[in-house]
């Protein structure tokens, strides 16, 4: 990969005020707006995201990831009367799984957590990750019991009973993240029915998206910074499904970073293959997209991972620009926020 020897982290930063941060999703479904970045002019359209049809062609392939967001967060007492807050990152086995434990002081192994009188044992750590053991229930059935909506940090609410639908995507369907792939949030089953009339064809990858897609980046030289590793599987019929769209003349449009992440981690052979493993793939200026044409995605956080791979894609000064833009045109920042439909563009 070939970095930009100048590129630092400060180089994407952006203020944001904190009234255009979505503390809700909008009233209904997909009722969104959508900037349209045209990457090679660094034009842009302000449009709504009912509108998203007419920005695609028969034959353009949408690549959604179908990972289900889990009811990770999970609110105990030590043994000892002291709050707990649990976070699962993965689950491990039925029993077993490492999370991220907030404490007053940190529990240490053999120590005890009561979640609902239901016991969970520490029997480790793993840097910033606890081993926990679910003895008389397994952790998918007390996450369903007890658990909530893992909600991002900048969401300064607690979950609702609403979240539990509106912070997942319509076509969820493989359980293990603990963060949803935001810009599927604004599909709805009228909006896929709509595209599939138009003939737009769909494919589907899987990446558990991890806590850790919400930590900063700590290094200023973005070369010294590492991701978190994420579980990915891209099928042999998603890649059977990306070459027919390619081969037909069709665009292959990534829904979200993650989907983007997925298809890329499974194409840095040179060609896409079928991939099921672990990714911690950091895509920055100066990376050459193999597997995506386009990319449906909302705003992402300043000095992010995130911004990053979209700047690699449209490039950072237009991306800025059109932040910039969105900062003074109001629209709704992260999550629950408004989306972009990006093309590609020079990454300086």
């Amino acid at each position: 990969m070939v970095y930009f020897a100048a590129m630092q982290t400060s180089d994407f930063y952006f203020e944001l005020p904190d009234a255009l941060i979505a503390q809700h999703p909008p009233a209904k479904r997909g009722d969104s707006r959508l900037l349209h970045v045209h990457g090679a002019s660094g034009l842009y359209d302000d449009r709504h995201f009912s509108d998203l049809p007419e920005l695609l062609q028969p034959g353009d392939l949408l690549v959604f990831n179908n990972t289900r967001v889990m009811k990770a967060r999970l609110f105990g007492t030590k043994e000892t009367g002291g709050k707990v807050e649990i976070l699962i990152e993965r689950l491990i086995s039925p029993h077993t799984a490492m999370a991220h434990v907030r404490a007053s002081k940190s529990p240490k192994e053999g120590g005890v957590i009561l979640v609902d009188d239901w016991r969970i044992e520490v029997t480790g750590r793993e840097a910033s990750l606890f081993h926990l053991q679910s003895p008389h229930m397994p952790f998918t059935q007390l996450m369903e019991t007890a658990g909530h909506m893992p909600l991002p940090p900048y969401i300064a609410r607690a979950d609702e009973v609403a979240d539990t639908e509106r912070y997942q995507t319509v076509y969820a369907e493989r359980e293990g993240a603990v963060a949803a792939p935001t810009a599927g949030l604004h599909f709805t089953p009228e909006m896929l029915a709509r595209l599939r009339h138009r003939g737009i064809d769909m494919a589907h990858v899987t990446l558990h998206v991890g806590a850790g897609t919400f930590q900063n980046l700590r290094a200023e030289h973005i070369e010294e910074n590492r991701l978190h590793s994420e579980r990915v599987e891209v099928t042999q019929a998603c890649v059977e499904a990306v070459n027919e769209a390619r081969a037909a003349g069709g665009r292959v449009i990534a829904i979200g970073t993650t989907s983007v992440r997925s298809l890329e981690c499974a194409s840095t052979t040179g060609e896409l293959r079928p991939f099921s493993g672990e990714t911690d793939l950091f895509i920055q200026p100066g990376y050459r997209f193999r597997s995506v044409d386009a990319m449906i995605t909302n705003f992402h956080l300043p000095q992010s991972s995130l911004l990053m791979l979209v700047s690699a894609f449209a490039g950072r000064e237009r991306i800025l620009d059109a932040y910039a833009h969105a900062v003074r045109e109001k629209y709704r920042f992260f999550s629950y926020g408004d989306a972009m439909f990006l093309t590609p563009g020079d990454a300086s």
